[in-house]
């Protein structure tokens, strides 16, 4: 992991760096058919960074064109496993090279704090692709049990072109958990990135093609949804598209995909993640910490941050005291500074967006005990908002920004049922000193990821995914990532008859 520099040499880099303006397709930078080009703005000043190629659906059809012939003639899929892997984890070396370079791209693009660009998003990339590459050399197909007669191969072969389609709050750790397995597996790929945050994907389609990953094989398309993400949801020649972002675009994947050819669609969307508290918790501060990390890390722009605190009535004023204590160490402000904690909203219209719910907490006339207040720019400060009943807009509906709301129970059925009480069913945690407790609850939410006693989402070794409106389809890391970008082929010989 790269040591943090000071804010001062941050930005001094920030001067010295020459961002990725035009689309890459088959290896080389090039202008949209259009011509036409789009701002991208640092959110924490309103500067425009640069002027980026904006595509559109002639740009996505020379894209999947290009990405088609790479599968077609094999330049990649059929390399040796081994061939591949020596590849990527030449690629995983090159991102380490550049990894000061590639934080400051992500934070003055995103206004995520340069602190976790460096510390967690770009080692965590660095290391997804590094894990994938190792793993396409230790996947076995498999035999049939069969008999003498015939021999039963069932064997797994790269699923094609593929849609990678990137949200705007971890732009390089989600195309990083996109490009591991799928490249690994053999595909080709064509990525949307956010429109808001561009600057790495291109970055790092330059640093694969140099590592050795052939033309064509990884493309790169800035542009807004409509533009790109529908053409690419709709090509005919695209055989799967993996989805994060919202559950209202999710949904549009699912009918581009049923109006076209039926392609995959794996989808990783929304969140409303509780963390439950149980009255016997051992250490209350601890507790605390991991509520308030898990709330307001990454400014809440997380769809499996801890939005809703459902903590037992008994110990709820003892843990937001807490609470109030821990949020003082996060600090707000410049994010090319290592020692803020909070940076800023990722645009102007998401600003907006989560500050009308603090509007909201004021007209249903809930107690904000922390924070509430915005900053000049796009910054909001976290936000504690207390007695908050299940009927209320902020219980129910994704915020995705630093608001923490609290609501108490006095039994565990009703604990449950609080946390149940979503549309969601991507992430929850659990803090309780008894064994039961940890068990039942962690059975009975229904969350694709559920931790016990700390915030989290597991590693790399563990799926990542959730229930309901969070998602389907298949599962980002771990292992099970492999599967959704490969096709199963049952290959019957009959090797009956005289020698």
């Amino acid at each position: 992991m790269a040591e943090l520099l000071t804010a001062p040499e941050y930005a001094a880099l920030a001067q010295r760096i020459t961002l990725p303006t035009q689309a890459f397709i088959d290896g080389a930078f090039v202008p949209s058919v259009s011509g036409r080009s789009f701002a991208t703005r640092n959110p924490a000043t309103g500067q425009v960074l640069t002027e980026i190629t904006a595509c559109d659906s002639r740009d996505v059809d020379i894209a999947v064109a290009k990405a088609k012939a790479a599968y077609a003639d094999g330049r990649w899929h059929r390399l040796a496993p081994g061939a591949r892997k020596t590849i990527l984890l030449r690629f995983a070396d090159l991102l380490e090279e550049h990894a000061h370079e590639l934080a400051v791209m992500e934070s003055l693009d995103s206004g995520k704090p340069i602190r976790e660009c460096q510390n967690t998003d770009i080692p965590e990339s660095i290391h997804t692709i590094r894990w994938h590459a190792e793993l396409i050399d230790k996947i076995y197909d498999n035999t049939a049990p069969v008999g003498s007669d015939t021999v039963a191969l069932v064997v797994r072969e790269a699923i094609g072109v593929v849609g990678l389609v990137l949200p705007w709050n971890f732009p390089l750790l989600m195309l990083a958990w996109k490009i591991g397995p799928s490249l690994a597996a053999g595909c080709s790929i064509v990525v949307k990135p956010a429109k808001e945050t561009t600057l790495t994907a291109l970055r790092v389609a330059e640093l694969a093609y140099q590592a050795g990953v052939p033309a064509g094989v990884f493309n790169v398309l800035p542009g807004g949804g409509k533009d790109v993400g529908e053409p690419l949801g709709m090509h005919m020649d695209v055989s799967m598209v993996s989805f994060t972002g919202s559950t209202d675009t999710g949904r549009l994947f699912l009918k581009y995909a049923a109006d076209s050819n039926l392609k995959r669609v794996v989808l990783e969307c929304g969140g409303k993640n509780p963390a439950v508290v149980m009255k016997d918790v051992e250490d209350i501060d601890q507790v605390a910490q991991h509520i308030v990390n898990g709330a307001f890390w990454n400014m809440g722009e997380n769809c499996s941050a801890s939005s809703r605190l459902i903590v037992h009535a008994d110990i709820k004023d003892a843990l937001l005291e807490r609470v109030g204590l821990h949020m003082r160490e996060w600090k707000m402000g410049n994010p090319l500074d290592p020692q803020n904690r909070l940076g800023a909203m990722v645009s102007e219209a998401h600003f907006n967006k989560v500050r009308s719910y603090i509007e909201q907490a004021a007209r249903e006339e809930l107690n904000v005990a922390f924070g509430g207040d915005t900053a000049e720019g796009a910054f909001i400060q976290p936000t504690v908002v207390d007695d908050v009943g299940r009927d209320s807009m902020l219980f129910k509906e994704e915020i995705f920004g630093p608001v923490l709301t609290v609501t108490t129970f006095n039994s565990l059925d009703e604990a449950i049922a609080l946390a149940n009480d979503t549309v969601y069913g991507l992430a929850a945690s659990v803090y309780t000193s008894s064994l039961k407790h940890a068990f039942r609850l962690s059975r009975d939410i229904r969350a694709g990821v559920v931790t016990v006693n700390c915030f989290g989402e597991g590693d790399i070794t563990t799926p990542f995914g959730g229930y309901g409106e969070s998602g389907f389809g298949g599962r980002d890391k771990s292992i099970w990532a492999h599967d959704q970008y490969t096709e199963l082929k049952t290959i019957w010989i009959d090797v009956s008859g005289d020698a």
